[in-house]
């Protein structure tokens, strides 16, 4: 029953909403959605069951990045922002007896990033961290007397940094890609001394406001937008139970949202899913409906791409070359044939010849699982874009002017070389 002392959740949502964009310039509207619905699922962490983390990255500072952060710090409950903690500190935090902290790591990609040596505790905390009852062994005590003890995890996490993060981490994040304001583009300079406090304000209030809602959300089962599943459905959960807790335009932006945020972060070609780019140039790019391919002439068609990553690479830590024949194999083996076996280059029939290289086929199982449907395509298109080899040997070696013809000739014969 409404009683006239109820919070107005959706009115709330809006002035949180309005605070943020006080301050911050986020990329897109929906930007604003996920945020405001994220600070008021931090004061409801006890209710659920996962936690969405949420992380703004640019590819150069002073994108805002960090100033999203100190506008998140004042809006949700026990804030905590660290630069580069260590895992230990960030167990003993979570587990302390003053409650379920906000994280808040700036910088993050100086725990992440090419220089930074891995990190793997850390990023072992945030992996598991965002479900309940996720706990890490650790030892306690001092000198001999040591003994294993157990560590949750569990808390909110917003993050902030340049470049990208580790696939692991993405995929469990709401990702905001900040950028630079535009000449046009203004906000308010925000001065701690004078709007932390306002922030405070509202920080209580949704402090109030959810704790009215906590049994709702804690049996909630929100309604996913389509194709929304599997890893993204369990990050935008929690932020739909929180927007139809609200009530009025909530839900319809969230779902929207959800749907936008989605689709922008599985379209951006970030290393972290190199792999599906991997299989979905070679699909849409290379093979085209061909039974089977050189290893030579696969790189040619790789390293000739515009808007693909495979001219410019580095390995762990090396120079940044192009795609070789090694790193193509060593990407493929992380997937496997039909016959649950990885997939290798092997010795094709062309012509006179056995060069490496790989079979439609045994990709076949991989391209159904990772990636997104099939564009439709001209058998003309098809053809052209796909150099074949010429006497054994790539069409690079091929004078230009004979190339497409040498290409449709060769096609042929590798569809129907047995």
């Amino acid at each position: 029953m409404t009683t006239t002392n109820a919070i107005d959740g959706a009115a709330l949502l809006d002035e949180v909403e309005a605070f943020h964009r006080r301050f911050n310039v986020f990329p897109t509207e929906h930007a604003y959605t996920a945020v405001a619905l994220w600070d008021a699922h931090a004061h409801l962490i006890d209710a659920l069951d996962g936690t969405a983390r949420i992380a703004f990255l640019s590819p150069e500072p002073g994108s805002g990045k960090s100033r999203a952060l100190e506008i998140i710090e004042t809006l949700t409950p026990r804030a905590a922002t660290t630069v580069n903690a260590s895992a230990n500190a960030l167990f003993r935090l979570v587990a302390a007896d003053a409650g379920t902290p906000t994280l808040l790591f700036d910088e993050i990609d100086t725990v992440f990033g090419p220089k930074a040596g891995g990190n793997e505790e850390v990023r072992g905390f945030l992996n598991s961290g965002y479900r309940r009852g996720a706990k890490s062994l650790r030892c306690v005590g001092e000198g001999s007397d040591q003994k294993a003890g157990w560590f949750d995890s569990f808390c909110a996490v917003a993050m902030a940094g340049l470049g990208s993060l580790p696939d692991t981490i993405l995929t469990r994040s709401v990702i905001i890609r900040m950028r630079k304001k535009a000449p046009n583009e203004k906000c308010e300079p925000y001065r701690r001394r004078v709007h932390e406090k306002q922030g405070h304000v509202l920080r209580d209030r949704l402090a109030d406001w959810t704790a009215t809602i906590h049994d709702q959300v804690a049996e909630a089962w929100p309604e996913m937008p389509e194709g929304v599943t599997d890893r993204p459905a369990d990050v935008w959960e929690p932020l739909l139970a929180v927007a139809d807790a609200a009530g009025g335009h909530w839900p319809a932006r969230a779902r929207a949202a959800c749907t936008e945020l989605i689709k922008s972060a599985s379209s951006n070609n970030d290393e972290a899913s190199l792999g599906v780019r991997l299989l979905t140039d070679l699909r849409d790019k290379v093979f085209c409906g061909v039974d089977k391919m050189p290893t030579a002439a696969i790189l040619e068609v790789l390293l000739s791409l515009d808007d693909a990553p495979w001219a410019d690479m580095s390995e762990d830590g090396q120079a940044i070359k192009p795609l070789t024949a090694r790193r193509l194999s060593k990407l493929l083996s992380q997937y496997v044939r039909p016959d649950n076996t990885p997939i290798k280059p092997q010795g094709i029939r062309v012509g006179s010849t056995t060069p490496k290289g790989y079979y439609a086929e045994d990709l076949t199982d991989a391209w159904n699982r990772y990636c997104r449907p099939d564009p439709q395509k001209s058998a003309t298109s098809a053809t052209a874009a796909t150099p074949q080899v010429n006497g054994g040997e790539p069409v690079a070696d091929t004078p230009s002017e004979t190339r497409h013809t040498s290409a449709e000739t060769d096609t042929r014969q590798l569809r129907i070389a047995g």
